[in-house]
């Protein structure tokens, strides 16, 4: 077989890569329209999702007062909220606002809730995630309050749809120091305690990530109350952990325990969020350098020629 061509390939990469930042620059032209965007259909029905979650939240006892907060992804560059100083169960439609990325209030009459900052950060570490709940159920609660993590394999429902919960250590509330405890967490852990505070979950909907506080804030009173029963409780079985875990690969839900899996890790996860940040940069107006398109040129026609080589 011939013997590839390693500047040919380069220059095919380097051909697509400016090709997909044109047509990102193309695309991104016309501004999106946020007033259209917070009045559209899909708007109306997650307003009313969050508003259903945001009673059951409440009804739950999952919040009191004017505590926790929900939001939804609308688009890649807004999303929706629940104001500052509601109660969840007393929460309507009206009362949601339209957010930047960079926590610009762009609709709404009622402001931001003031921990919207640590949503913000989930939405920008993990793109999947398009719904961010945080509350304060006493259970799950009580236990980021002691600083003690849940032991693990004891309930599948736990096991598959939370897996591992992480500690978040302490910071105060509604400051960005606050909403980069989970910094490290977020992207293999739907859920993480926040130390002397409360919870926050993750999900692909709404609806889902309240699923996800109810599982795991049920899930720490069962323990609690097992333990009370018997203290050394009896875990499942590795094998059907497993089990478990290929259910919840299925599912594309995050797990630590699945980091070595074939998900998209190492280099190329850093070429995806190389391209990634690439064209964050064309979407804000500001063009990429000659270092980074060269620096990402170059690892992706290193991971083609050696796609090629084992082909060949």
């Amino acid at each position: 077989m011939k013997k590839i061509d390693p500047s040919l390939v380069s220059t095919i990469v380097r051909r697509a890569v400016l090709d997909c930042l044109a047509a990102n620059r193309s695309s991104q032209m016309k501004p999106e329209e946020p007033l259209r965007i917070f009045t559209s259909p899909e708007a109306n029905a997650l307003k009313k999702e969050i508003v259903r979650v945001g009673r059951k939240l409440w009804e739950r006892q999952y919040v009191d007062g004017n505590g926790g907060n929900i939001s939804a992804r609308i688009s890649p560059h807004y999303v929706l909220c629940t104001p500052t100083l509601c109660s969840k169960g007393d929460l309507r439609v009206e009362d949601l606002s339209l957010v930047d990325l960079d926590n610009y209030q762009i609709c709404g009459d009622r402001p931001q809730t003031s921990e919207i900052l640590l949503h913000l950060e989930i939405y920008k570490a993990v793109p999947q995630a398009k719904a961010v709940i945080h509350c304060h159920p006493p259970y799950a609660t009580a236990h980021a309050v002691a600083g003690v993590v849940p032991p693990g394999n004891l309930i599948p429902e736990q096991e598959v749809f939370v897996g591992p919960v992480a500690l978040a250590p302490y910071e105060t509330p509604g400051t960005h120091a606050f909403a980069r405890t989970v910094l490290p967490y977020v992207k293999h852990h739907n859920t993480v305690l926040l130390a002397n505070h409360g919870i926050v979950c993750w999900a692909d909907t709404v609806t889902h990530a309240e699923w996800y506080v109810e599982v795991v804030d049920t899930y720490c009173k069962t323990i609690l109350i097992a333990s009370q029963l018997r203290p050394k409780l009896n875990e499942i079985p590795p094998d059907k952990i497993a089990d478990l875990l290929v259910l919840k690969k299925s599912l594309g839900l995050p797990d630590p325990r699945l980091e070595n899996d074939e998900a998209p890790t190492g280099e190329v996860e850093a070429l995806t969020h190389s391209m990634a940040e690439l064209q964050q940069k064309v979407s804000s107006g500001k063009r990429p350098g000659k270092y980074e398109i060269d620096e990402l040129v170059s690892r992706l026609s290193a991971e083609v020629l050696a796609f090629l080589s084992g082909a060949a």
